[in-house]
């Protein structure tokens, strides 16, 4: 029991001094630095959003998914992948904003093609409305990637494609995610996407934060991208 709790607290530790990173260019130092210890760290704190994204994507997709094309946006080192690649989904686009996460990806043979970019920055760096599913898991939180991201998840999305969100529903993310959400609810009044289902989780992942204890709460977005 004390190595696991040491191993948590080390954990914890980590992700801390994160949120020191001021900076863009730290921040993407910190994830480069993290990017070979990433998969074994989270699966201590049992961060489940990479599985529950994927299965609220698989729960709705009615087409072929070996067919179909999947952006994962901050892929990481392709935790969403690996657990869509387990529904039958085939076809991976990812982009980050590390390039060692981006290495990780690459070693795990599930993408297709890689590409660098800091989100927030400007166009994602693919071609509009080609995509079948469009994923970001773990990125839209508090400090991390601007709310207004998500209008160009919804560019890159077929029209009648799905783009699927998660966000975090912990006292440190309260803010941001009432931000998320009023986007989300005014891209779809303008017509551009309509809901499909939220999914509030209770038990996300292990608390990591100084005052939070036990687990910490999440949500799925998934949204379905209109005609044109």
């Amino acid at each position: 029991m004390a190595a696991t709790t040491k191993t948590l607290e080390n954990v914890k530790a980590n992700i801390l001094s994160a949120h020191k990173s001021i900076t863009l260019a730290e921040k993407v130092d910190f994830y480069n630095s993290w990017a070979e210890n990433y998969d074994q760290d989270v699966a201590v704190l049992e961060y489940r959003a990479p599985s529950l994204a994927a299965n609220c994507v698989s729960s709705h997709f009615s087409g072929d998914c070996g067919a179909a094309v999947v952006l994962d946006v901050a892929c990481g080192t392709g935790l969403v992948a690996k657990q869509m690649k387990k529904l039958g989904f085939g076809h991976f686009v990812g982009i980050d904003g590390s390039e060692a996460m981006l290495d990780s990806a690459r070693e795990s043979g599930l993408y297709q093609d890689l590409k660098q970019c800091i989100l927030g920055e400007g166009p994602l760096p693919v071609q509009c409305g080609s995509f079948d599913v469009v994923v970001i898991v773990g990125a839209l939180s508090d400090g991390q990637v601007p709310v207004g991201v998500v209008r160009e998840l919804c560019k890159c999305t077929k029209p009648g494609g799905y783009v699927c969100m998660t966000t975090r529903r912990n006292q440190d993310n309260v803010e941001y995610k009432e931000a998320l959400e009023r986007e989300l609810k005014q891209m779809e009044a303008h017509g551009l996407w309509t809901c499909v289902e939220v999914s509030e989780v209770e038990d996300w992942e292990r608390a990591v934060s100084e005052h939070e204890d036990g687990y910490i709460p999440g949500v799925v977005y998934l949204y379905k991208r209109l005609q044109l």
